[in-house]
């Protein structure tokens, strides 16, 4: 298999292309799981978020906003003292941070799902890119989603931070033309 370059190096890297990077998620926990997952990665690679995303899974209750909210002082230094995360207090704030913001954006019955896929009209944009260096790392619908999130009080949500967010969510195909992916994926946007 050609598979988009960047994902080459070790087994964990190629199994998350293969397998999620692209694919159209629509799951609140999910959704919200690599929103906190790319926030986390800003300043480091992805690989580096990807070896600890089981560690992540732990450390933050499955992910569970409503849990995650509630974490007090004592809560906090337990993370921070976590080697199986990025153990950066900014980090760890914006995400029971984001954990308040995602309950009072869900408060009134509109599922987390349905305000992200809005930046991308809830499809799939299917690019066309034959390398690496015609993928953009920020676009208008980015930077819309950026503004949107940080006024609803989210952290870590930059416009480069929701582009990458996009392209694992699947609400951006940028699979390589070459990667077989990339086909797969477009097929998964039309059910």
């Amino acid at each position: 298999m050609q598979r988009c370059p960047w994902c080459e190096g070790f087994d964990l890297y190629r199994q998350y292309h293969d397998e999620e990077w692209g694919v159209p998620l629509h799951d609140d926990r999910a959704l919200f799981e690599l929103l906190i997952l790319e926030g986390a990665q800003a300043g480091l690679s992805w690989s580096t978020i990807l070896k600890k995303r089981e560690s992540y899974r732990l450390a933050f209750d499955g992910f569970d906003p409503a849990t995650i909210a509630r974490y007090d002082d004592a809560k906090v230094a337990e993370l921070l003292g976590n080697p199986g995360i990025v153990r950066n207090r900014a980090k760890v704030a914006a995400t029971i941070q984001n954990a308040r913001a995602y309950l009072a954006l869900t408060a009134n019955g509109r599922t987390f799902d349905d305000f992200l896929w809005q930046f991308v009209n809830g499809q799939p944009i299917q690019n066309q890119w034959r390398t690496l260096a015609e993928a953009p790392t920020k676009t208008p619908a980015s930077d819309a989603m950026s503004k949107a999130l940080l006024k609803a009080g989210f952290k870590f949500v930059g416009s480069t931070i929701c582009y990458a967010f996009m392209q694992a969510t699947g609400m951006v195909n940028d699979h390589l033309l070459s990667c077989p992916r990339h086909a797969e994926v477009q097929a998964l946007a039309k059910r």
